[in-house]
């Protein structure tokens, strides 16, 4: 009996790693990631509302999974609000189940290795939840359940991608993958943020062409800043050896009156003493009679 026990510990704890990533498709693999993340919970006494991560095998290293389970009640009265959702209240489980879990997918960097949408690019990680009954605990097989929002949004957040404005400028979409492989497109209704009705798996995308269109863009933005900043430039310095130019030809025309007023003043000059002193000629002022005339001296 006791080697029984040791056994299933065993293979619940290493079964994860000796899968191939080469194996799965995107059914099996959410099949996978759905164990992984009931494992957890029965490797620890699981508290409700509390968030465990799913152990991942080494040649799945960039995925991440967790789980959390919560009354149906409770998320009825406040939602959920967990890793990239957040699921509103007044939302309801389809069929109604006292307990359900909630699966977290985040694919990283396997994304386009299991996600496409034909004619655009992924610029952010896929991804995705899932709600199960969790009902009954020690059930063999987990049910597969809906979410009812009563029309509300269910709000996936990419906190960890940084997505430029510009790429919501320039046709960034939200895509929403289903379980038969199609995606639809919507619009992103926040930066970093899309909306749905139900579980799934999401990602932001952009259309392939505009990216090269974005690349050519803001190359001739740059070209444009460097002209602007250089033609910027040669004006600041022609102006400034303009006024410099000015300033020194005011100062040689000043110079050039001095030196020709200088020179115009012929001055006598007498001796004082040892020194040559410049001497004008006094002139007297003839006296004017009033009746025209000049006295005579």
């Amino acid at each position: 009996m006791s080697l029984n026990i040791i056994w299933l510990v065993l293979s619940l704890c290493f079964s994860p790693f000796v899968h191939s990533s080469d194996n799965f498709t995107t059914d099996t693999l959410d099949t996978f990631l759905q164990d992984s993340a009931f494992k957890s919970l029965v490797r620890q006494w699981p508290h409700t509302g509390a968030l465990y991560k799913g152990l991942i095998p080494v040649n799945l290293s960039g995925m991440e999974v967790s789980i959390v389970r919560i009354r149906s009640r409770t998320l009825w009265k406040i939602g959920a609000n967990f890793s990239n959702f957040q699921i509103p209240s007044r939302t309801m489980t389809s069929p109604h189940v006292k307990r359900l879990a909630i699966v977290y997918q985040d694919l990283g960097n396997w994304s386009s290795y299991y996600y496409s949408a034909p004619g655009y690019s992924m610029i952010t990680p896929v991804v995705g939840f899932m709600v199960f009954n969790a009902s009954n605990a020690r059930a063999e097989s987990t049910e597969k359940i809906s979410l009812d929002t009563g029309g509300k949004a269910i709000v996936i957040r990419f906190a960890s991608s940084t997505i430029p404005e510009s790429m919501i400028v320039f046709g960034a979409k939200c895509v929403t993958f289903s379980a038969s492989g199609k995606f639809h497109l919507s619009e992103i209704n926040q930066l970093n943020e899309c909306h749905s009705q139900d579980q799934g798996h999401f990602s932001i995308v952009v259309p392939l062409q505009r990216k090269g269109r974005e690349k050519r863009k803001r190359s001739l933005w740059y070209l444009w800043v460097i002209e602007f900043v250089l033609g910027f430039s040669v004006v600041a310095f022609l102006g400034y050896f303009g006024i410099v130019s000015l300033k020194l030809l005011k100062t040689k025309a000043i110079q050039a009156m001095e030196r020709q007023a200088d020179e115009d003043l012929v001055l006598d000059t007498i001796w004082v003493g040892s020194s040559k002193m410049p001497s004008a000629t006094v002139t007297r002022t003839q006296p004017n009679l009033e009746n025209g005339g000049f006295l005579e001296s």
